[in-house]
């Protein structure tokens, strides 16, 4: 089960079953301690077997906290991924929160070595990709007429070729596509206007 964007909505969402839970960052609204505290709350009290989260560039709490702290709050069978894997029953699981510098927001990077080098770090054989944001061109359009996905995060994607690559980040490019035999989800759960109107996407691997 995938799900992204929620800022702080999390307790309004009705999550079908499902053996482990993704969220793709941007757990938060404005970032705050109370905010990111709040969700680790709620989602390490899901019903699910597994459950992994990243951040996002609103989630300035868990840039300030750090990996390490974060993951010290955390029960077993959770996990929070920042440039970071783990195996779980054989399926491999990167995840990183990283998107192109836009404004001063947590988690960015400008675009070109600054940023490929989080991306060189994804490891070959990986099965699932977790990011905040998309590869470029690949369910990224902004307002109907701007691509401000990652050329970068993009090639390393062709390179590692993951079974399935999860996001949010562009919450009005929701939806999925296979490219290249690869399986994109943009699992945003909001729209544009910040409204709770997608549903949290399933996926087999």
């Amino acid at each position: 089960m995938a799900i992204s964007d929620t800022h702080g909505q999390h307790r309004r969402l009705k999550l079908p079953k499902a053996d482990l839970l993704v969220h793709c960052g941007d757990v938060s609204m404005s970032g705050r301690k109370t905010e990111v505290l709040d969700f680790i709350d709620w989602f390490t009290g899901l019903k699910f077997k597994y459950k992994i989260f990243i951040a996002g560039n609103h989630d300035f709490y868990l840039e300030r906290l750090g990996t390490a702290a974060v993951q010290a709050l955390l029960p077993e069978h959770v996990w929070y991924l920042s440039d970071m894997g783990v195996d779980i029953e054989g399926l491999r699981i990167w995840g990183s929160p990283y998107t192109p510098f836009y404004q001063r927001w947590a988690f960015t990077r400008f675009r070109g070595p600054q940023i490929a080098t989080h991306w060189a770090k994804i490891p070959p054989g990986t099965d699932l990709l977790v990011t905040h944001g998309p590869a470029y061109k690949t369910l990224d359009l902004h307002g109907n007429e701007l691509h401000i996905g990652c050329k970068d995060l993009a090639q390393r994607i062709e390179t590692v070729k993951p079974k399935v690559h999860v996001f949010g980040h562009v919450h009005e490019s929701y939806g999925s596509r296979v490219q290249g035999g690869i399986k994109y989800i943009n699992c945003s759960v909001l729209d544009e206007d910040y409204r709770l109107v997608n549903p949290p996407v399933q996926v087999k691997l």
